[in-house]
Formats: structure tokens, C-alpha cells, sequence
């Protein structure tokens, strides 16, 4: 059974707004997390957020300035994942996302 990804309109603008090359890798990446689930392991500083339950990013840029995604579960049991956050790394809270 596959997993459904949620984008709601918010971060759809986010995404947009990327440049061409991490968009390509988030798109990449919500087709693995539809395949084969939200625990994405051989991702650039992927992991759990501290604190949070079900919540997870990773990077889709090195470099200056980074972009990240994050993404938590939102429904485990009918498989629901949703993108929360995708732009550059900069001060960004990751507690105050998910």
C-alpha cells in the first residue's frame, strides 16, 4: 500500500519559489516517501526531529544557502504524510513546524 503526500497551497508557493535543482530533488524525494514510506534513510542530513513525534527532515541542497524539506505523519494508519516546510535552511525553527 502506498503512502499519500499532502502539499497544501502554503507550501505548493514555497516549492515554486525554489530553484530548479532542489525542486527536482523534493520532487524525487515525495515520490519516494509515496513509494515507499516516510522514513527516508540515504538522504543528505536526513533525520528526526528532536523532540517531535513522526516529524522528519533532510537536506536537498549543500552549500550556501542550504534548502531542506520537512515532513511529518500525519495518519499512520491510512499511510498520510505531510510536506510541512521546503526553502533554504537559514533560521528556520524546525520545532516550530510540526
Amino acid at each position: 500500500m502506498s503512502w499519500a503526500v499532502k502539499v497544501s497551497k502554503k507550501i505548493q508557493k514555497q516549492i515554486e519559489k525554489l530553484p530548479p535543482s532542489p525542486r527536482r530533488r523534493l520532487n524525487f524525494l515525495v515520490a519516494e516517501i509515496e513509494k515507499y514510506g516516510p522514513v527516508r534513510d540515504g538522504w543528505p542530513n536526513y533525520g528526526r526531529i528532536r523532540g517531535k513525534t513522526d516529524c522528519y527532515h533532510c537536506h536537498l541542497k549543500k552549500g550556501n544557502p542550504t534548502y531542506v524539506a520537512v515532513w511529518k505523519v500525519t495518519e499512520n494508519e491510512i499511510k498520510i504524510v505531510e510536506i510541512k516546510y521546503a526553502g533554504t535552511h537559514e533560521r528556520f525553527d524546525y520545532s516550530r513546524v510540526c
